[in-house]
C-alpha cells in the first residue's frame, strides 16, 4: 500500500513542473505528529491536498500506533472531503487527479457486509434470541418459589442450587467463548453450529429442571446437576447469538437497528415466557387448599382426626397438582425454544469464511492467541467500566425479579394479582423499547441509560410502603420502562466498546466472543451471589417451606430485598456509569476512524 501511494505522489511531482501553475505551499511534516498548513483551497491547492492526502496516508500505514492512528484517521477523513471537491478536483493542466488508495482496501466480503439488512433478516436473528429470554423469564420469576414450596427443599439447598447453578453458568461464558475462536468454519457457519446444536440438550435439561423426582432425599443434587446442565448450555447458545450482532453489518446503524429488534423480541420474550408461566402455574400458589392456620403443632394438637387428615388429602391432591402445571408449562417453553431456534437457522445466513473472525482489521495480520487477546480487553477501560456499572444494575433487577413472586404472595397480600402485575411490568417494556431506541438515536446512549434505569427507584419503594392492587399496577407501568433500558442499553453500547477497542487495538482481532462472554460472565456471577445471599436471607429469617403464611421476619426481609437493596445496588452502578468514557462525540469520532479502515 505504502508503494501504491508512492506512485500517486510521483506521478504528481512529474506533472508539477509542466503546469507551472503552483507558487508556493505551506507544508511541515513531522513524524511524531501528521500537521498539515494548507492554503485555501484553490484549483491549485486542491492538486496540491491531494498529493498531501496520498503522503498522509502512506505515512499512517507505516507509522500505525494507537494515537497517531486516531489522529490521521481523523486528518485524512477532512482532507479527502476537501481533497474530492465537486466530482473531483482538477489539476491546472485540466487533468482528472487520480484518486488515493484507501489505507485498507475493501474487499468483496466487506462491501457485502456493508449492505443494509432485510426486514426479513433482522426478524429472524431478533426471533433466535427470544426463547432464551422465555426460558429466562421462567426462571427468573418462578424458579424460587418452586423450589421452596413446589420442590420442597429448604431455604439453604434452594439458595445452594441457585447460587452454585448461576455461578457455574457464569464460568462457562469465557470457556464456550474460548472454544468459539477456536472453531472451524462449516457449510451453515462458525456460530450456527453451535446454537443449533445444544438446542435439544437445552430443551431437555430445561425440563428436567420442573420436574419433581420421586425420591426425596436426593433432591438437591438432581436440581443442581440440571440446573448447571441448563446453564451450561444456555451458555453455549447465548454467547454465539450475541457474538453474532457484530457481524449483520459494519454500519452501527445497522447493528443499532438490529439490537433494537433483537432487544424488542426478547422483552415479548420475556412477556411470552411470564405469560406462559404465570397464567399456567398461577392455581399452585392460591390459598384453596390452605386451613385457617398453618398445619404447625398447635393446629394438629387442636383439630380432630378426621380434620387432619382431610387437610392432609388436600394439600397433597394439591401438591400433585402444582406439580403436573409446572411441567406443562416447562413443556410449552421448550416447545418454544425448538421453533425459534428452526426459525432464526432458516432466515439469518452467516457470512462466509475467515472473514468472519473480524470485517474491519487487515486482512494480512494474523489473529493473536486468545489469552493476550483476553489481557487487552480487560485492560481496556470503557469495557470495564461499562460493565462494573451494568453488573450492579443487573444484580438489582435480578434482586427484584427472583423475589417479586414471594413479595406479592407473602408481603403484600397480592397471590391473586401476581402473573397480571408481571405481564403488565413486560407488556410496559415491550412497548418502550421503540421509545428508547429513538431516545438514545437523539440524546446519547449514556444519557438514555441515566434516564432509564433512574425511573424504577422510586416506584419499588412506593409498592414496599402502599402494598395495594391500584399502587402495585401503576408501579408494573412505570417499572417495565426500567426494565426495557436495563435490556436495551447494555447490549447496544457494547457494540461502540468493541470499536473502541478495534480502534486502539487495529491488527487485535477476532475477540468479539471474549467481550460478549466475560460481560455476561460477570453479570451472571453477580446476580448468582445476589440470588444465593437472598434466599440465604429467607433462611436465616425462618422461612417455612409449603406454609401458606410466613413468619414477619420474612415479611420484612422480602420488602428489603424488593426496595432498599435495589435501590442501593443502582445507585452503585450509575455512580460507577458517570466513568464510562464513549459519549456520542466519541463514538461518531470512532465510526469516521473506522471507515477509513474498512
Amino acid at each position: 500500500m505504502a508503494a501504491e501511494s508512492g506512485r500517486v505522489v510521483i506521478e504528481e511531482q512529474e506533472e508539477l513542473p509542466a503546469s507551472g501553475a503552483v507558487t508556493h505551499v505551506h507544508h511541515t511534516h513531522t513524524r511524531s505528529q501528521s500537521h498539515i498548513q494548507f492554503q485555501p483551497l484553490t484549483h491549485t491547492n486542491q492538486w496540491q491536498a491531494a498529493r498531501t492526502l496520498a503522503h498522509t496516508r502512506s505515512h499512517s500505514h507505516t507509522h500505525f500506533n494507537t494515537q497517531s492512528q486516531k489522529y490521521s484517521c481523523r486528518l485524512t477523513h477532512s482532507l479527502s472531503a476537501m481533497a474530492k471537491g465537486e466530482r473531483g478536483a482538477q489539476g491546472p493542466a485540466g487533468k482528472l487527479i487520480k484518486p488515493t488508495e484507501p489505507l485498507f482496501p475493501k474487499t468483496p466480503q466487506q462491501t457485502e457486509l456493508g449492505h443494509k439488512l432485510t426486514l426479513c433478516s433482522k426478524l429472524c436473528f431478533a426471533i433466535g434470541g427470544a426463547p432464551k429470554e422465555v426460558a429466562a423469564s421462567a426462571t427468573a420469576f418462578f424458579l424460587q418459589i418452586y423450589l421452596l414450596d413446589i420442590a420442597q427443599i429448604n431455604a439453604f439447598q434452594a439458595s445452594m442450587v441457585l447460587f452454585i447453578g448461576k455461578a457455574w453458568g457464569a464460568v462457562t461464558d469465557p470457556v464456550v467463548g474460548f472454544f468459539i475462536t477456536k472453531s472451524r468454519w462449516t457449510k451453515i457457519g462458525r456460530l450456527m453450529p453451535w446454537m443449533v446444536g445444544c438446542t435439544p440438550f437445552l430443551v431437555v435439561s430445561y425440563f428436567y429442571l420442573w420436574f419433581v423426582p420421586p425420591f426425596i432425599s436426593g433432591r438437591f443434587i438432581w436440581y443442581l446437576g440440571f440446573y448447571c446442565l441448563y446453564q451450561t448450555l444456555i451458555t453455549c447458545f447465548h454467547v454465539p447469538y450475541s457474538a453474532l450482532t457484530m457481524f449483520l453489518s459494519t454500519d452501527q446503524r445497522e447493528r443499532d437497528s438490529a439490537t433494537a429488534y433483537r432487544m424488542t423480541m426478547e422483552v415479548l420474550g420475556t412477556l411470552v415466557g411470564a405469560a406462559i408461566q404465570g397464567q399456567i402455574v398461577a392455581s399452585a400458589h392460591t390459598l384453596k387448599h390452605c386451613p385457617p392456620h398453618n398445619m404447625t403443632a398447635g393446629y394438629l394438637g387442636n383439630s380432630s382426626g378426621a380434620e387432619i387428615v382431610k387437610s392432609l388429602v388436600r394439600s397433597q391432591e394439591y401438591l400433585s397438582h402444582s406439580k403436573e402445571v409446572y411441567m406443562i408449562a416447562a413443556g410449552v417453553i421448550g416447545g418454544v425454544f425448538l421453533v425459534c431456534t428452526l426459525v432464526m437457522f432458516l432466515g439469518v445466513k452467516e457470512r462466509d469464511g475467515e472473514f468472519l473472525s473480524d470485517p474491519y482489521a487487515p486482512r494480512t495480520e494474523k489473529q493473536i492467541p486468545f489469552y493476550q487477546g483476553f489481557i487487552l480487553v480487560m485492560r481496556h477501560g470503557p469495557y470495564l467500566t461499562l460493565t462494573a456499572a451494568f453488573l450492579f444494575i443487573t444484580v438489582a433487577i435480578q434482586l427484584i425479579q427472583s423475589n417479586f413472586v414471594l413479595f406479592c404472595t407473602y408481603a403484600a397480600d397480592l397471590r391473586d394479582h401476581f402473573q397480571n402485575i408481571v405481564l403488565t411490568i413486560l407488556l410496559s417494556a415491550v412497548i418502550s423499547i421503540p421509545l428508547w431506541q429513538w431516545f438514545l438515536q437523539r440524546f446519547g446512549k449514556k444519557t438514555a441509560a441515566f434516564c432509564g434505569i433512574t425511573w424504577i427507584m422510586p416506584f419499588t419503594m412506593m409498592l414496599v410502603f402502599i402494598p395495594n392492587v391500584v399502587v402495585a399496577y401503576v408501579v408494573a407501568v412505570s417499572s417495565g420502562l426500567s426494565v426495557a433500558a436495563s435490556l436495551l442499553l447494555p447490549w447496544s453500547m457494547l457494540p461502540d466498546v468493541v470499536d473502541d477497542f478495534r480502534l486502539a487495538n487495529p491488527y487485535s482481532k477476532g475477540h468479539e466472543a471474549i467481550f460478549y462472554s466475560f460481560y455476561v460472565f460477570f453479570t451472571k456471577f453477580a446476580a448468582g451471589i445476589s440470588l444465593g445471599v437472598s434466599t440465604l436471607c429467607l433462611e436465616f429469617a425462618g422461612y417455612d417451606t409449603g406454609a401458606c403464611k410466613q413468619p414477619a421476619p420474612v415479611v420484612y426481609t422480602l420488602k428489603l430485598l424488593i426496595g432498599a437493596a435495589p435501590v442501593a445496588f443502582i445507585v452503585t452502578g450509575l455512580m460507577i456509569l458517570l466513568l464510562y468514557p464513549i459519549s456520542e462525540d466519541v463514538r461518531l469520532r470512532n465510526k469516521v476512524c473506522l471507515d477509513e479502515l474498512r
